[in-house]
């Protein structure tokens, strides 16, 4: 406790209410502030209620920092250094905090006023997972405010409940014969001219798992941005650290599709942007804006008639570009691990690959499972009786190489005709064989 504050009560000619006043020991200066009565008796007390704030740090004058000030100082010393998308979604934010709270002041932002403008994201329709984004944002931007000085504490920022644990997905993943009928519906939205680039496009965007954004800034030559790297035995993408979260350059495989798809491009085309899906007036422009290519893609779907979602308000929601890449995740599922599907995916963590791809399609799980079973030649008198005549047929299932190209050509597009099988049955002929403990 600092001893040397001592808050006086002061009368001053040219104010109706009485003032409170100190001297900071560490400045020498006086401060003062309204007590906010002309009452003796209540001007006393709140002097010795500020004093005793003084002497234990707990009060802290309000910043006089305005928003304006703040968010530029952000933007130049914090989210130049990090990714151009988290930039692009950090600045979607406090668009959001100026049209619904209009602050004046970096303190303007209580808890209260965040509280709000949560409400005021719903109104928009936004998804309880992209508002707990925002304030996840927020929290961040306020907590480096007070770690530089600009303001003394945070205030608190509640996340939404509804988002904690979601395992809803915005779509599905869709089926082949889906596929089939989307890229049958190109010419419809897009014209004659531009069908080929737009059906090489969709495909490029079904076998390669992509985001919307990443399939558009893809290149064949260019360092700065996402590149098809050949140089080694596979071909293989590199992620420069500007795009990355983590900040640091990448190298990450490719689906075997995807790269006899890369391959079989010539060598002489390969310069430039990899997909380039050509606008309706070429004229005009030679490149589309990422938002043009997401609602094309959402017109397709519509016009193939394939509903991924129904939305809280009734309204369907038709296959979109990331209902491609959730169909990607859905077929290697069931054909990998998940470490390594999660860096099929370029997941930032584990737990996002397990949460919206493993072990979501209960159904074909049992099918693979009864199929095992089916394939000893009967269910047997006990489990063990089962795995012991099911062993001829997981003999053959180890010896079977999935990287084999007659395979992969059985399975298909969609992985249909395996679905890990020979994963489950030989871990049901461990189950067999090993010893029953008490």
């Amino acid at each position: 406790m600092n001893e040397e504050i001592k808050v006086i009560v002061v009368k001053r000619a040219d104010r109706k209410h009485l003032m409170l006043r100190y001297v900071d020991p560490m400045t020498g200066r006086q401060k003062t502030k309204s007590a906010k009565t002309s009452k003796l008796k209540e001007a006393e007390s709140k002097g010795a209620k500020w004093e005793a704030e003084l002497r234990e740090g707990r009060y802290h004058a309000p910043s006089k920092l305005t928003w304006k000030e703040f968010r530029t100082r952000y933007e130049d010393e914090v989210l130049a250094s990090l990714a151009e998308s988290t930039d692009k979604k950090v600045s979607g934010v406090f668009n959001a905090i100026e049209e619904h709270l209009s602050p004046k002041r970096l303190a303007d932002l209580t808890a209260g006023r965040l509280s709000y403008l949560q409400s005021k994201l719903r109104e928009d329709k936004l998804a309880e997972s992209t508002i707990k984004g925002h304030m996840a944002h927020i929290s961040a931007a306020l907590s480096w405010a007070v770690t530089i000085g600009l303001i003394a504490k945070a205030p608190k920022v509640t996340m939404p409940k509804r988002a904690k644990g979601s395992t809803v997905m915005k779509g599905r993943p869709l089926a082949g014969e889906e596929f089939d009928r989307l890229l049958a519906v190109v010419c419809k939205v897009v014209g004659d001219a531009g069908v080929a680039s737009w059906q090489r496009y969709l495909r490029g965007l079904w076998w390669s798992g992509l985001r919307l954004g990443e399939s558009l800034q893809l290149s064949w030559d260019r360092d700065d941005k996402l590149c098809v790297d050949l140089s080694g035995k596979r071909p293989m993408l590199r992620i420069p650290a500007a795009m990355e979260k983590g900040n640091r350059d990448r190298l990450l495989p490719v689906a075997p599709e995807f790269a006899e798809m890369l391959l079989a491009t010539p060598e002489a085309e390969r310069t430039g942007y990899v997909f380039n899906p050509l606008p309706q007036r070429p004229e005009r422009s030679s490149r589309l804006a990422e938002g043009t290519v997401v609602h094309r893609i959402c017109a397709m779907g519509e016009k193939a008639g394939i509903k991924t979602q129904t939305k809280p308000d009734g309204k369907p929601k038709f296959a979109s570009a990331h209902d491609l890449r959730r169909s990607f995740g859905a077929r290697w599922a069931s054909r990998v691990m998940p470490q390594v599907l999660m860096e099929l995916m370029r997941h930032e963590s584990i737990e996002t690959t397990l949460k919206y791809y493993v072990g979501r399609n209960a159904q074909s799980t049992a099918d693979v499972l009864w199929e095992a079973i089916g394939k000893g030649g009967g269910q047997g008198d006990s489990l063990g009786d089962s795995g012991q005549k099911q062993a001829p047929q997981q003999a053959k299932t180890e010896n079977a190489k999935p990287s084999d190209p007659q395979e992969i050509e059985k399975r298909g597009a969609g992985g249909s005709r395996t679905h890990g099988g020979g994963f489950a049955i030989r871990c049901l002929s461990l189950l067999a064989t090993a010893p029953q403990q008490p």
